[in-house]
């Protein structure tokens, strides 16, 4: 199995990005965002408690998380590989996940940050939020959320570099040239 994890901050690009690894190659997108959003938006539960969080600019608490990750997983037991996307976000997820992985006889095949300037992050995100309207990029909110990336969110790359797992693409750009700088690195797996 092809095991991704793609890494950047809010508005680096990586929706767009695991749209065209999916289709390149067969893989199933677990995006903690989009999952969130359809709890919410189905006005489940959890989706009243993690819609509160998410619109306080919070992050959802690693339990809540790593459980609708693995109920996702295991709704795909015919999946070549996994694409995940906004998650891990702490170290501790980092590990439940290579607990979860291992226990099925998987494991993260890679990770691949995409490097973007926070100056780049707040263009584009003002952008998004013109188009879509999305509670979670008002400018106070997405303030809070680049904030937790640089102070949290980014520790968890040392952890996938001491497993020899962790590469780097520059962010900013044509899509088609990140893309294919994607590639060459996912190629090599």
């Amino acid at each position: 199995m092809l095991n991704l994890v793609l890494f950047g901050p809010p508005g680096a690009g990586k929706g767009t990005q695991s749209e065209k690894l999916i289709e390149k190659y067969q893989l199933v997108h677990i995006s903690t965002g989009d999952i969130f959003r359809a709890h919410i938006k189905n006005q489940t539960t959890l989706g009243q408690q993690v819609s509160q969080i998410i619109a306080e600019g919070n992050l959802v608490p690693d339990s809540i998380t790593i459980a609708m990750l693995e109920e996702e997983i295991e709704k795909n037991p015919q999946a070549t590989g996994f694409i995940f996307d906004g998650f891990p976000r702490t170290v501790a997820q980092a590990e439940a996940l290579d607990q979860f992985l291992t226990s099925i006889g998987e494991q993260i095949t890679g990770v691949v940050a995409l490097d973007v300037t926070e100056e780049e992050l707040t263009q584009r995100i003002a952008k998004r939020q013109e188009i879509s309207g999305r509670a979670d990029d008002a400018a106070d909110k997405l303030k809070k959320r680049i904030e937790e990336y640089f102070g949290k969110t980014i520790h968890v790359l040392p952890y996938y570099e001491k497993q020899g797992k962790l590469a780097k693409v520059n962010g900013i750009g044509d899509i088609d040239t990140i893309f294919h700088s994607l590639t060459e690195i996912i190629d090599k797996y």
